[in-house]
């Protein structure tokens, strides 16, 4: 029997909810053998919290897909999550508020992974009255009953009572710099020459001088000139330096727009205040210069503070309900725009309500064949798996309860939805319930497009225009 295993009378609570008190045990209550113990599952954002508090920011440590191809998986990192969960027993359990802390010794034994669940176990091994020392012994076993990290503390045991209510801790969220990081990287490339299309509203407007001033776009306005003027002169925006076509109305701008996309007059389209149709129309017209041989798809890049990197949803905004062909060329659009990102070859999760196949859902189906497709080498670039519901695309934790393994479980870069309807939701879930920042941007185009709502954020507006430049860029090194 394990060593530490917690006697049900004299144990402190191991998981759970949160006693709405916390009371500590002094020097003379305390007997050898004494327990106490906590129960606590590691997240991404745990080890994210760690990382900004040590400043460690080892990508071994804060990246599973980093770490799941290193041997030690971010063992150090994880193991003092796990030292830092003993300190939080000693502290509030055994011997509790009030005691003083003076060391202790830690063999860190096994990885601790994102997704474990770790028993956190402390043991009285030794009491010396004179200096109401103790002595205890440490263990974190994991899920599998395996122990990971072993040792020993030594702590001063109070010696009066102590019972207080339990402090409700603040929310903490992690605010990641990643839009900042994507100007950063983006504005010394230079602005793009962008055509934004019946750009008639205020919002547009301001979306346009915020870009420029970011040095992101070079703006070429398409619209009735009069309607912009005036628009311009009651919201104070100066029209001076910025070229205008002036055209009759919304239809004539998307075809002028296209037509100077085609030309190579501008190497990115903006929509403006014109419905999406009016714009998305013109540019699959037959016989449009920026047609390809892909069916066009929409992306929405995120990043939301509960998963450790950046990644893309789609199709949620142009293709209704794709067919087996559809959601190929969607993955091969995603793959390229998360290239350009840097993400060399990315992990792309083909989401459904399960992760097993079956006959009466289609779309558990077309996973399946995607999967074979990119075997095939008809998909390449990128490694794909699915069906996956989305816990498990996204959490290590979820894939593992569930017995899946997978290279791209718990790890997805790209996560390809069933349909627009249940991408669209899922991503303004994620932004306006999960505080995930975005920008969305049209692929499979000649040119990259920044579709714009009306409901955008100003960050959303300037971060899908930088993702567009990134995209120009790129466009023109391969012409090169």
């Amino acid at each position: 029997m394990n060593d530490l295993a917690i006697p049900p009378s004299r144990t402190a609570p191991a998981g759970g909810d949160e006693p709405r008190t916390v009371r500590n045990r002094v020097f003379d209550d305390i007997a050898v053998g004494d327990e106490a113990a906590l129960q606590r599952s590691l997240t991404a954002a745990d080890i994210q919290l760690f990382a900004v508090l040590s400043g460690d920011v080892n990508p071994q440590h804060l990246d599973p897909a980093f770490a799941e191809s290193t041997r030690f998986h971010g063992v150090i990192a994880h193991g003092m999550w796990g030292a830092a969960l003993i300190s939080a027993v000693l502290g509030t359990r055994l011997p509790g508020p009030g005691t003083i802390y003076l060391g202790q010794t830690l063999r860190f034994l096994a990885p601790v992974r994102i997704g474990d669940t770790l028993q956190v176990a402390v043991k009285v091994t030794a009491k010396d009255p004179a200096s109401k020392r103790l002595t205890l012994a440490c263990r974190c076993t994991n899920q599998d009953s395996k122990t990971v990290i072993e040792g020993e503390a030594q702590v001063i045991a109070p010696t009066e009572h102590i019972e207080r209510n339990r402090t409700t801790l603040p929310e903490v969220r992690l605010i990641d710099g990643a839009g900042k990081s994507l100007l950063d990287y983006v504005r010394p490339l230079g602005a793009v020459r962008t055509a934004v299309v019946h750009p008639c509203d205020e919002p547009s407007l301001s979306a346009i001088f915020e870009a420029r001033r970011a040095g992101l776009i070079e703006p070429v306005l398409i619209a009735p000139r009069a309607r912009l003027e005036a628009l311009a002169a009651q919201h104070k925006f100066d029209l001076s330096g910025v070229a205008i076509e002036d055209v009759p109305h919304s239809h004539a701008a998307a075809a002028r727009a296209v037509e100077l996309a085609g030309a190579g007059k501008v190497e990115a389209l903006m929509k403006g205040s014109l419905h999406t149709d009016e714009l998305m129309g013109a540019v699959v017209a037959h016989g449009s210069p920026l047609r390809t041989e892909r069916r066009i798809s929409h992306c929405y890049l995120m990043h939301t503070p509960a998963y450790p990197r950046p990644f893309i949803i789609t199709d949620a905004a142009i293709n209704i309900a794709p067919d087996l062909d559809a959601k190929a060329d969607i993955i091969r659009n995603a793959v390229e725009l998360a290239r350009i990102i840097g993400v060399e070859r990315p992990r792309v999760a083909i989401l459904a309500a399960v992760e097993t196949v079956n006959v009466r859902m289609q779309a558990t189906l077309d996973a399946a064949a995607l999967c074979k497709m990119a075997d095939r080498g008809q998909i390449a670039g990128a490694t794909l798996d699915g069906p996956l519901a989305f816990d498990n695309a996204i959490s290590a934790a979820a894939a593992r309860i569930k017995g899946i393994t997978s290279p791209v479980a718990g790890m997805a870069d790209v996560l390809v939805v069933p349909d627009l309807e249940s991408g669209n939701m899922l991503a303004k879930q994620l932004e306006y319930l999960g505080g995930a920042s975005s920008a969305g941007i049209v692929m499979g185009a000649r040119v990259p497009i920044i579709l714009t709502s009306r409901a955008d954020s100003g960050e959303t507006r300037i971060a899908s225009c930088a993702v567009a430049a990134l995209i120009a860029h790129s466009h023109r090194q391969a012409i090169a």
